[in-house]
């Protein structure tokens, strides 16, 4: 039981780290819906889906394939400075050839400016040097830097996007000449990605002196093994990027930018379960790996899984229950609501998706991620064939369910394939038992008693309770 509660304490100080910042981001979608239209704001949203892409291509699974060397390996100094020396140079290339063909990239990728590609460039190649810097605080157990860090980051962007779209033009404040002549007519959009520059580059200032500290010792048997590790968890990571985000980038050439806007915002609700899941991943990763020689190792992972399953089960009903209030608090506009009935879709997509998350110890153990990649690979397959076919008869709905069918497809598969090449002695009675229940209480919740908070926090309180009543011994041993 200490090794549980080392791990719910390694999960609550990284998983704060990461899922403050992502609050914030998700608070200003109430000012960006405020001040944006519906297709201006699917512009804010297109530039983060690029992003994600090429974030996925610039780390190309070297953060994972950290974590697994450096607790694997003897000589950790190697493995620390040839992960970072990879992707510094890798990052150097990227940013000296995009930015001289930036021009034509802008055109490629349908931006209305150079200047939005440039500024992604910039951003991410600042981004992309602190992987690592950013990972060796968190395999040598640093949580307060690591948390400066990561919310240092966020703060800076938030004020300045506040400061440009609500400052600005409430207090008609008179930017610089020089600032309004750079930026010319570009749309007003350009300042939230302004901001992100700004935030990147103060926390890469912050991190340098980390970075510094490592030994420029490039060791190419280690970077051939790593590599070998961490292309399968590239491609898998572009397959996962296409599963998150490819409805977003199909549904303006079916049903337009403007409902893209509005599905993109009520999505943002979906997302309060992905903070769940970050939060969970920050903590469990490097515990996952630094626990595999210990004997109990497997059953832990059960009992992890088991609890997953419970915190987010509860979770998800929770946001469902109270969707009206959640909706009113991040979104501004009444035309953005018209898409609430995709969310507790998303959030069961995403709960799947973190259960599968949890499976996947499998072959990240074994050194299996070439499974991880073809899983993935056939998720993003069949994301695209169902957005394909079903956008243009049911809308943005048919993104929803096919999400929520490829994580499931994607968790039986991944489970499966675990139990013959490791496996784990999950409780699959009690995992289906807590998700059939939040599933049959979200459903009378939304579809019956929408706003009748009284039906729906007795739901709750009802939920709540039979856990207790199931799980006290766990609970008690935990809490002490």
């Amino acid at each position: 039981m200490s090794t549980l509660k080392r791990f719910f304490k390694d999960t609550i100080i990284y998983g704060f780290a990461s899922v403050l910042p992502r609050v914030v981001t998700i608070l200003l979608v109430k000012l960006k819906t405020k001040v944006f239209e519906s297709d201006t704001f699917a512009v804010d949203v297109t530039y983060y889906i690029y992003a994600a892409y090429l974030n996925v291509l610039l780390t190309y699974g070297m953060e994972t394939a950290f974590f697994r060397f450096f607790t694997k390996e003897k000589d950790k100094g190697k493995i620390i400075s040839t992960t970072f020396i990879s992707l510094l140079v890798t990052t150097f290339l990227f940013l000296f050839f995009s930015l001289y063909f930036s021009t034509n990239l802008s055109v490629f990728f349908n931006f209305s400016s150079p200047l939005f590609l440039q500024l992604l460039i910039v951003t991410l190649f600042l981004d992309t040097l602190v992987v690592i810097p950013y990972a060796y605080l968190r395999v040598t157990n640093r949580p307060i830097r690591f948390a400066f860090f990561k919310i240092s980051n966020v703060l800076i962007y938030a004020f300045f996007v506040v400061f440009f779209l609500w400052f600005v033009p409430l207090y008609d404040i008179n930017l610089p000449p020089f600032f309004i002549d750079f930026f010319g007519d570009t749309p007003h959009v350009i300042y939230v990605f302004f901001a992100g520059a700004i935030a990147s580059f103060v926390t890469f200032t912050f991190m340098l002196p980390i970075a510094l500290k490592f030994k420029l010792n490039f060791d190419i048997h280690i970077f051939k093994k790593l590599l070998r590790y961490s292309l399968p968890i590239m491609f898998g990571g572009l397959a996962y990027a296409t599963n998150e985000n490819l409805d977003k980038l199909l549904l303006p050439k079916y049903i337009g930018d403007s409902e893209m806007g509005i599905y993109a915002a009520c999505y943002k609700l979906g997302v309060f379960m992905t903070l769940f899941i970050t939060a969970f991943r920050m903590g469990a990763e490097p515990f996952f790996f630094n626990h595999a020689d210990k004997k109990n190792a497997k059953s832990t992972y059960a009992i992890i899984l088991t609890w997953f399953t419970i915190i987010g089960a509860v979770f998800m009903f929770v946001i469902v229950a109270y969707i009206q209030l959640f909706a009113k608090i991040i979104i501004s506009r009444e035309e953005y609501l018209q898409a609430l009935g995709i969310v507790p879709i998303i959030l069961l997509a995403n709960l799947m998706l973190g259960i599968y998350h949890n499976l996947s110890i499998w072959y990240k153990l074994t050194d299996k991620t070439k499974y991880g990649m073809y899983i993935s690979v056939f998720g993003a397959f069949v994301t695209i064939i169902l957005n394909l076919i079903f956008i243009p008869v049911c809308g943005y709905m048919a993104s929803a369910w096919a999400t929520l069918f490829v994580y499931s497809c994607m968790t039986f598969i991944s489970y499966s394939l675990g139990k013959k090449h490791y496996p784990v002695p999950y409780n699959l009675r009690k995992v289906t038992l807590y998700l059939g229940i939040s599933i049959l209480f979200s459903v009378i919740s939304f579809y019956k008693f929408q706003e009748n908070y009284y039906v729906s926090s007795f739901l709750l309180f009802t939920f709540i309770g039979a856990i207790f009543l199931l799980e006290k011994n766990t609970i008690k041993e935990i809490l002490k």
